[in-house]
């Protein structure tokens, strides 16, 4: 961008200043950016914050705009946020960044630092004292603001309960709606057929989608017709869908809209999950599933959803490097603060962004009725013997890595051979396998448990807890999982006789009967195994012999 061009996107977006926009003539941060009170950085971060937020523009002359740019010294757009929340006592990280130009033809650097407003009932601090802007000045804050910030509620308000006078059931696509009333029906069996009664304006209150049949924010994201997307405006909720091979180069996209509640079915079915062939020493065979279960998929999406920050109007990402893994980010601080403590505490979330959203997704089945998803996504990768979700929570975002293959044999079979492990003892396992630092305390437990050998900064894996068998495989000490439908078993059943050539009643039994839902009898579960041989006799796909053997056709 030339140094006119700068001035003019200036001009335009800047264009005054005011208690929102400070234009400030800065030649070096060596002293300017914590120097002299109420004339630096930090304190008119401080009066902007203490306002409604707003921006800082420094390297432009005050009053006119023109560039005259500045000298960065030792900080840069990295180290600066922090310094900034260091510094400024109260400063809110989320919504804080710097934008930085850098002008083609005459090089001079400009930034712009964007601030957000203080949150409730909490003045943003500067060298000890709260600032304002007042008329032209930057002033100590006055006893009337800092009284009104003292006594905001604590509890701001949620964008996603806010109706919108325009909007009619007709905004709402009725697909969407028939299977909100089925996911409600899942989650209150009891109310099954009172449901089926229910007009849709009954329903939607009911399942607090709408408030007194009023069309709310929510209810768009989750039922909306695509052409009701205007109503959002500004505030984007798109989900973008990408496919990476593994150069990362992009293979394939897509763009999912409203209604939310049948797209995330549409993504879950787009999203390639290819099969994976387990072939870690000491199985019978291999054993081959989809990458991801059900679970697995939805848990990190619909949580991207219920807790994206709207206001940065911005999609939520799906990534899916192909045979890898699956990333998903959104943006907005965790609020819970940190994984560890959702996991290894067991305290699933009490604070929401958005909680009109969070109760009715809840109601329609697209969230943990009772919490503690994340910790149960935790559960389903170690029934897997894959490496734990990676969370990256930098940047005001949420980025959620779930790998789909074994990355570590040593974890693998540690996993396999010892399912008493209890969680905790996994995430420090799986830290280990991904090479992350861990605390002294942390390590001198694994080595007690003869879990790991090396030296501190190489420690790997001991095999010495994985023992070694040559009847005892992954299918027999492998965790139930319900998420899997008919056709996944029928797909074991065919691979195991295509494979092998034949197969046995009782070999398809030890194939499949560990993996059945729980909640059926053996009795059950006996039955179930022969329904889906059966069905695939009489669809021509196996044939029956002699002595109870199947063979492929």
């Amino acid at each position: 961008m030339k140094e006119q061009e700068l001035i003019q996107y200036l001009k335009e977006n800047y264009p005054e200043e005011n208690s929102r926009c400070e234009w400030k003539e800065f030649k070096s941060l060596k002293n300017s950016f914590n120097g002299s009170s109420r004339d630096d950085v930090i304190s008119y971060v401080s009066a902007i914050a203490n306002m409604e937020g707003g921006h800082l523009v420094i390297g432009v002359k005050d009053k006119s705009l023109d560039i005259i740019g500045f000298e960065p010294y030792n900080h840069d757009r990295q180290n600066v946020v922090l310094r900034l929340t260091e510094q400024c006592p109260n400063l809110s990280s989320e919504g804080l960044s710097v934008d930085e130009f850098i002008t083609d033809d005459t090089n001079k650097r400009v930034w712009i630092f964007h601030i957000p407003k203080h949150m409730p009932r909490q003045p943003v601090y500067a060298h000890n004292k709260a600032f304002q802007r007042k008329e032209d000045s930057l002033v100590e804050i006055t006893r009337e603001r800092m009284d009104a910030i003292l006594s905001e509620p604590l509890i701001e308000k949620d964008w996603t309960a806010t109706i919108i006078p325009d909007a009619t059931l007709d905004d709402l696509d009725p697909a969407a709606i028939a299977m909100a009333r089925e996911k409600y029906k899942e989650v209150y069996p009891a109310k099954a057929k009172e449901v089926d009664m229910w007009d849709d304006v009954k329903f939607l209150n009911k399942a607090k989608i709408t408030t007194k049949g009023k069309i709310t924010i929510a209810a768009i994201i989750l039922l909306g017709r695509e052409e009701s997307e205007h109503y959002l405006s500004p505030a984007v909720c798109q989900v973008r869908w990408q496919l990476k091979d593994s150069s990362r180069q992009n293979l394939d996209f897509h763009i999912f809209t409203i209604p939310m509640i049948l797209s995330i079915e549409a993504i879950r079915q787009t999203i390639r999950n290819t099969t994976y062939e387990y072939t870690i020493q000491g199985s019978i065979f291999p054993e081959t599933m989809p990458r991801y279960d059900v679970f697995t998929i939805r848990e990190p999406l619909n949580n991207a959803l219920a807790h994206q920050d709207y206001s940065k109007k911005a999609r939520i990402e799906v990534i899916e490097y192909e045979n890898e893994k699956l990333v998903f980010r959104n943006y907005g601080s965790f609020l819970p603060g940190t994984v560890e403590k959702v996991v290894m505490e067991d305290s699933p979330e009490s604070v929401y962004r958005n909680p009109f959203l969070v109760e009715a997704m809840r109601n329609v089945h697209m969230v943990e009725t009772e919490g503690g998803g994340i910790k149960k996504l935790f559960e389903q990768q170690q029934k897997r013997f894959f490496p734990l979700p990676e969370y990256d929570l930098s940047n005001n975002m949420v980025r959620v890595e779930i790998e789909g293959c074994v990355i570590d044999e040593a974890f693998a079979r540690i996993l396999v051979n010892n399912p008493s492990l209890t969680l905790p003892d996994v995430m420090l396992l799986d830290k280990v396998q991904k090479h992350k630092p861990l605390k002294e305390e942390q390590i001198a437990y694994l080595r007690k448990k003869k879990f790991v050998e090396g030296r501190k900064n190489n420690l790997f894996l001991s095999s010495k807890i994985a023992t070694a068998s040559q009847h005892v495989g992954l299918k027999s000490s492998y965790i139930k999982n319900k998420s899997f439908d008919d056709e996944y078993f029928k797909k074991l059943i065919l691979e195991y006789i295509n494979k092998f050539g034949k197969a046995s009643r009782k070999e398809i039994d030890d194939l499949l009967l560990g993996k059945l839902s729980d909640n059926l009898t053996p009795q059950q579960k006996k039955y179930k195994v022969m329904n889906l041989l059966t069905s695939l006799r009489i669809s021509g796909k196996i044939k029956s012999g002699e002595k109870r053997m199947w063979y492929p056709v």
